[in-house]
């Protein structure tokens, strides 16, 4: 492929992955909005590493569905032991935005719950690829080969 295609690529890869990026808040906003905190927590835990998830892949569109999974679950791990300091709390006391990225207080559980996130957006990835892949081999034109000799 040549650089014009691979810019092409990125920039395709870098819109679904911001699309999806938007999927993922616009459901975890209707899972707050319309369903009780006993599935809203750990839905809303799963889509953080989701939404991680396409944020890795805008930020680095060749990744992986693993390495982008696996990016995406250390990341949600390292901000989940962080509020074990305490920093977590303070800094959402002073800003919502600090309350939505970092948390407040430590929960073993979420620790499972990010693991299905990272699952999921692994699996999700990894159908899109596959999926794109197959329509660009369909798109590509065919070659004929000669007859094998008698």
């Amino acid at each position: 492929m040549d650089d014009q295609g691979v810019a092409g690529a990125r920039l395709r890869a870098r819109s679904a992955a911001l699309g999806a990026a938007a999927v993922t808040v616009a459901a975890g906003l209707a899972v707050r909005a319309g369903l009780g905190e006993e599935f809203a927590k750990p839905a809303g835990d799963a889509l953080y590493t989701v939404l991680v998830h396409t944020l890795v892949v805008l930020a680095a569109p060749r990744a992986r569905p693993r390495t982008a999974a696996a990016v995406a679950l250390g990341l949600s791990w390292a901000v989940e032991f962080l509020q074990l300091t305490g920093i977590p709390a303070e800094s959402s006391r002073h800003s919502t935005a600090a309350r939505l990225v970092l948390g407040s207080t430590f929960n073993p559980p979420d620790l499972f719950w990010y693991a299905v996130g990272a699952a999921f957006a692994c699996a999700a990835h990894t159908g899109i690829r596959t999926a794109h892949t197959a329509v660009r081999a369909a798109r590509a034109p065919r070659t004929t080969r000669p007859a094998p000799p008698p």
